[in-house]
């Protein structure tokens, strides 16, 4: 009986491990966020019209202007049925301080930065 206790125990030991090497890795190398700095985040639903507009008018102010403050802008996509997520993933593309994420992964990423 104890045999099979420690294997649940270790298995979900491993099981912890995994989920957080998951997690370091998915922030390291998939959001490619700075450690320190200020985050700018925006949650759009169904604005095509305007999302290009406002993203381009706040990275020229980083760029060019009076926020330089700003590292990145986190733009989370709360399942738009119009093409903003195409319009923020090419300017994504286009720019490296923009992150396109869904709001379960903005979630998670603000959940590991609040626990780092």
């Amino acid at each position: 009986m104890s045999f099979i206790i420690k294997a649940i125990v270790w298995t979900l030991a491993f099981y912890g491990l995994f989920e957080i090497i998951k997690t370091i890795l998915y922030i390291t190398i998939h959001t490619n966020l700075r450690s320190s700095g200020i985050y700018m985040i925006i949650g759009v639903k169904n604005q095509e019209k305007e999302i290009e507009g406002i993203l381009r008018s706040i990275i020229f102010k980083i760029l060019y202007g009076k926020e330089e403050q700003i590292k990145d802008i986190v733009v989370a996509d709360l399942n738009s049925n119009d093409n903003t997520k195409e319009i923020i993933q090419r300017l994504e593309e286009e720019y490296e301080c923009i992150k396109v994420v869904n709001w379960r992964e903005c979630k998670e990423i603000l959940d590991a930065v609040d626990n780092s």
